[in-house]
């Protein structure tokens, strides 16, 4: 049986282990031996970072070809509309890829969130909204990417799930170990 570490990893945090100042790392907040994460999450993008030493595991967990879902909560500039969000739903051409189609339905900011440090940008003649979107691939800046290319920016960005797992209680920083078959 392999074990999993869920990180809920903090905004401004670099998803490796080496040092690169002045930024933190997976090392400040994972304090367990050769546990390597299963895909990345952008310095600048906050939430789920699985990590395992199971080889196997690791590549199915990132390899888009087994299709698990992520699921992310996106604070965005503007307020979009349904048709706003179809090319999203029917999978957007991006200049160098054809991202497939993603789940995406505007939502009520999450309960659970917690302050972000540093703050958002806020602009008072612009609102903001919360999306949430679930894509079965996992591309560099993907999301961000998407949201821009119809035309509502990525303010905020928290992975919450990869597959059957979660942030669900995981305060930013904290780790959970999970037994996996």
């Amino acid at each position: 049986m392999a074990s999993i570490v869920l990180l809920n990893k903090p905004y401004g945090v670099i998803c490796q282990f080496s040092p690169s100042p002045p930024h933190a790392t997976l090392k400040d907040f994972v304090d367990i031996p050769d546990v390597y994460p299963a895909g990345r999450l952008d310095t600048d993008s906050e939430g789920l970072v699985i990590l395992t030493a199971d080889g196997m595991l690791q590549h199915r967990i990132s390899d888009p070809r087994h299709k698990l879902a992520k699921t992310y909560f996106v604070q965005v500039e503007g307020v979009p509309t349904d048709d706003d969000l179809a090319p999203l739903r029917a999978g957007i051409r991006m200049p160098d890829y054809q991202a497939r189609p993603a789940a995406v339905e505007v939502v009520h900011e999450p309960v659970w969130l917690w302050p972000r440090q540093p703050p958002i940008r806020v602009r008072k003649a612009i609102p903001t909204c919360w999306l949430r979107m679930t894509l079965s691939e996992g591309r560099n800046r993907q999301v961000r990417r998407m949201t821009a290319a119809v035309g509502f920016p990525t303010l905020r960005l928290i992975r919450y799930s990869i597959g059957p797992w979660t942030i669900a209680g995981l305060a930013p920083g904290a780790t959970t170990i999970l037994d996996v078959n």
